[in-house]
């Protein structure tokens, strides 16, 4: 399959189906709409867990140290009452057995990741702030994505404030911090980068972009979903072949037709997993 037959069979989803493919710090082998905007869904915690790093590189916080689990957030809409986050809506049962007690910043980011916990989200921005997460998509080069405010802070959603990104913006982001954990650069040292690599690489969702690869395949990633949206965003570590940024983003309501909400997540699934394959199936042929 040519990179025009995979748009033609993305031009017959309804919706918004966004996609970037590159090596890290390349030029793109192939994009579909890569500057449209999304709602980020989970997918802005990868910039959370920068800016965390990145402060406790700087000194201004330690991620060993323990810190209060509270579900009490401050909204980032300005004289909005505070929020807090339904358990139901969440998916780390070990996060929300801590509320009253206290755990360990670095605990938390990687719950944040590896099960995309909202509460340890909202917890980690409350110790870094929004300016410093806005700091590291500035950082990498990404040139339309917005972390505006925390998971569930529905009165600053409300008024407008809310979190995007795109396909490009997040194939920056994560293609920067594969390349500084080689090298030095813009987001930490390599050794901070190879850290945050390491808790990508432990994700536990995986029936996005990695159903579309061989068992066993290295991927750094973070995806994202909300009703009628399905973000998946990485990058690849092929023993074959170097490492290349893979991210789809999907807005599209894939229920039309019938399926039910629960089939049409699994349908965005197979959508990303699909794109996934073909791109790992062109891994030898990507710009260098």
């Amino acid at each position: 399959m040519t990179w025009e037959d995979l748009d033609a069979h993305l031009d017959k989803v309804p919706g918004t189906v966004s996609a970037y493919v590159g090596r890290p710090g390349g030029r793109p082998t192939w994009t579909r709409l890569p500057d449209a905007t999304h709602y980020a869904a989970s997918t802005m915690k990868a910039g959370v867990l920068v800016a965390l790093h990145r402060a406790a590189e700087a000194g201004r916080l330690d991620l060993d140290a323990p810190i209060p689990v509270r579900n009490d957030f401050a909204s980032a809409l300005p004289d909005a009452p505070r929020f807090g986050c339904a358990r139901h809506y969440d998916n780390d049962d070990a996060v929300w057995d801590r509320v009253g007690g206290t755990a360990p910043l670095r605990w938390l980011a990687e719950r944040m990741i590896v099960r995309s916990s909202n509460l340890a989200t909202n917890i980690c921005i409350g110790q870094v702030g929004l300016p410093a997460v806005a700091e590291v998509w500035s950082l990498a080069g990404a040139r339309h994505s917005v972390t505006g405010r925390g998971i569930e802070d529905f009165a600053a959603r409300e008024a407008g404030i809310t979190n995007l990104v795109t396909a490009a913006d997040l194939a920056a982001l994560l293609g920067t911090l594969a390349l500084g954990a080689q090298r030095p650069g813009p987001l930490a040292t390599p050794a901070a980068c190879a850290a945050m690599l390491d808790v990508l690489f432990a994700q536990e969702h995986r029936e996005d972009l990695a159903a579309g690869l061989p068992e066993g395949t290295r991927i750094a990633h973070k995806n994202g979903w909300v009703r009628g949206v399905r973000h998946g965003a990485g990058v690849v570590f092929p023993a074959d072949a170097p490492a290349y940024a893979v991210v789809v983003c999907t807005t599209t309501d894939l229920a039309d037709g019938g399926p039910s909400g629960e089939e049409a997540e699994d349908d965005a699934c197979r959508l990303i997993a699909h794109v996934s394959a073909r791109v790992w199936a062109a891994r030898h042929d990507l710009v260098d």
